[in-house]
């Protein structure tokens, strides 16, 4: 879903889960604004047989992006992201930084040209990833980043997750007596 971190489309998990769940006859796996076990259960529920979160394991001990990475997603919160990439045909959804700010306005500047902004994008995930460039790096994160709170192992994420789904979805009955 346009939830998501990186590139994006324009549906939102919740609209774009049981469409595809409707048109195909395979397990799907919903991504885009899940950190937690609501948000698993709620993919389960929108008919979703898993999920894929990637903000909230790029914060996991064992994901290797650079620490200042990590830190801009536990700073973060809800309003905290931008999407820029548009107009080039490639919306991405990242975090608000000076980087992000100027090619947002440089995206809306007619004198700046597709090639300009290509040119301009080449290198910036390098730069937040592997150098910690907090200034001049593209911090590819998700609209759920505002959730994410600590820094855990990825069993500790996968066990918190699963369990905080599992009780959600045992409380569900109460909604249909």
């Amino acid at each position: 879903g346009s939830e998501s971190g990186g590139h994006i489309g324009e549906s939102t998990t919740m609209a774009l889960i049981p469409q595809v769940c409707d048109a195909v006859s395979i397990p799907v796996i919903a991504a885009g604004g899940i950190a937690d076990g609501r948000g698993m259960a709620a993919a389960f529920m929108l008919g979703a047989g898993g999920i894929q979160m990637g903000t909230r394991f790029l914060v996991a001990k064992e994901c290797n992006v650079h620490e200042n990475y990590k830190k801009r997603i536990l700073k973060a919160k809800d309003i905290d992201t931008i999407v820029t990439g548009r107009r080039q045909g490639d919306a991405t959804r990242s975090l608000k930084n000076r980087f992000s700010r100027d090619f947002a306005k440089a995206e809306m500047s007619m004198d700046v040209t597709v090639e300009e902004l290509e040119k301009r994008g080449t290198g910036a995930l390098r730069r937040a990833a592997i150098d910690g460039d907090e200034l001049n790096g593209c911090f590819l994160a998700g609209q759920i980043a505002g959730l994410v709170k600590k820094e855990q192992t990825a069993a500790e994420i996968i066990r918190e997750v699963c369990s905080q789904a599992e009780d959600l979805l045992k409380e569900a009955p109460q909604w249909v007596k």
